[in-house]
């Protein structure tokens, strides 16, 4: 890599404004920029957009295959970096290139379209009144991020994957322990893919109308392996990701007077304003991560084989070069890159805006009044390389409206 010394994207670098930080990337350093992710392991941050497209779709040049990571492959990585969990290999659609990637991907967006959109959303309403229900049951005032945002996704999905109410709770405690990065992260990891490999078992002997039975069944023909590595991508990448848009579209809408008038008056829909949180506030702003098959010369940067690229989505979602005169999205448009481009594209978007529409329209109908508990500056971000999220949402509100009358609910 240059002589130039990267900027960690960690620590206190990623405690303030994110985007004032990538546009100071961009104007220092260009479309590519040198960036560590952690103390001795050095990566390129992709802020253009035009260079973010090149690099999703082409697979010649850039593979998806971590075991090309020169780091990785020299054993640099500390078996406990907290890195390792999202750029360690697994047999799964997110490590794959070519007919590997194809074959896994096409089982996995298979079985989502198989998913009935009008269930899904009674399944999210559902939830969503269980979980309002819960909080409101204690009093007016709630916090939004672990017992809505987060949780309300994570529900849904083990639903769709066709885990009982017995089971459910467990997996779903195992699940959050995983993605902490903590240190009781390997424990629950273990448990987590024990609890899938008996799910898939089970669903083996007894095929229902879920997704795990889908995938068993679909002509692919995933092995056991990749059906649990590919299980999990679909439930922590859907879920944090989802949880995250979530609670971001919750507080713009209770942070910007001018954006909650616009969406109560019907200037805006909850559609759009879940699209210009995509614009703005990607709920995953960096993701891992693509890695040179050869040395090039890519956006100004010699780039040598075995350096790793992670997508900058939030850095090039704010690129001058696609953005209006105003430095402002179009409303409607949705040639943001927070599901990425490319064949990687993620293949859950459509039943992830299912959940984020009903699960926001849900909750501004029942709770008409939500405002924020604190002032917004007293509000915490979880930051890491790869994203920078609400740790907690306070509110505080009268006493819901019923869900039928609020809602027009059909049934």
């Amino acid at each position: 890599m240059t002589s130039t010394a990267p900027i960690p994207l960690y620590g206190p670098t990623m405690d303030g404004d994110a985007a004032a930080l990538y546009e100071r990337m961009r104007a220092e350093h260009g479309p590519v920029v040198p960036v560590s992710l952690a103390p001795g392991l050095d990566a390129w941050l992709v802020l253009g957009h035009r260079e973010l497209l090149h690099l999703t779709r082409d697979e010649q040049y850039f593979s998806h295959d971590p075991r090309r990571w020169t780091p990785l492959r020299e054993g640099r990585v500390p078996r406990d970096s907290p890195v390792l969990p999202m750029v360690g290999w697994r047999p799964a659609l997110l490590y794959a290139d070519g007919q590997q990637h194809r074959r896994m991907r096409g089982a996995v967006a298979d079985a989502l379209a198989r998913v009935n959109g009008h269930e899904l959303i009674r399944s999210v309403r559902a939830t969503a009144e269980r979980l309002i229900g819960e909080f409101a049951a204690h009093g007016t005032e709630a916090e939004l991020v672990g017992q809505y945002a987060r949780a309300l996704p994570l529900h849904v999905v083990t639903g769709l994957l066709g885990i009982g109410p017995e089971a459910g709770p467990p997996l779903v405690e195992a699940i959050t322990t995983t993605v902490a990065a903590t240190a009781e992260s390997p424990e629950a990891s273990r448990r987590m893919s024990a609890m899938l490999r008996d799910l898939i078992e089970e669903k083996r002997r007894t095929p229902g109308d879920d997704l795990v039975s889908w995938l068993l069944e679909h002509s692919a023909g995933l092995s056991d392996d990749e059906l649990l590595h590919n299980i999990v991508v679909t439930i922590v990448a859907g879920n944090r990701t989802t949880g995250n848009w979530i609670a971001t579209t919750l507080l713009i809408l209770l942070t910007d007077p001018a954006f909650r008038s616009s969406l109560s008056r019907g200037h805006l829909t909850v559609d759009d304003a879940l699209d210009l949180v995509l614009w703005r506030f990607p709920p995953t702003q960096n993701f891992p991560a693509r890695y040179a098959t050869r040395d090039l010369s890519f956006g100004g940067q010699d780039v040598r084989a075995g350096d790793m690229l992670v997508l900058g989505l939030a850095g090039a979602n704010a690129d001058p070069e696609v953005l209006p005169a105003d430095g402002r999205p179009v409303v409607g448009n949705r040639s943001h890159l927070a599901f990425g481009a490319g064949p990687h594209t993620c293949p859950a978007q459509d039943p992830a805006r299912l959940i984020a529409r009903t699960a926001v329209d849900t909750l501004r109908h029942r709770l008409p009044d939500l405002e924020l508990a604190v002032e917004e500056s007293a509000l915490t971000w979880a930051a890491s390389p790869w994203t920078k999220e609400l740790a907690a949402l306070p509110v505080r509100f009268s006493r819901p409206a019923l869900a039928a009358t609020a809602l027009g609910d059909p049934r």
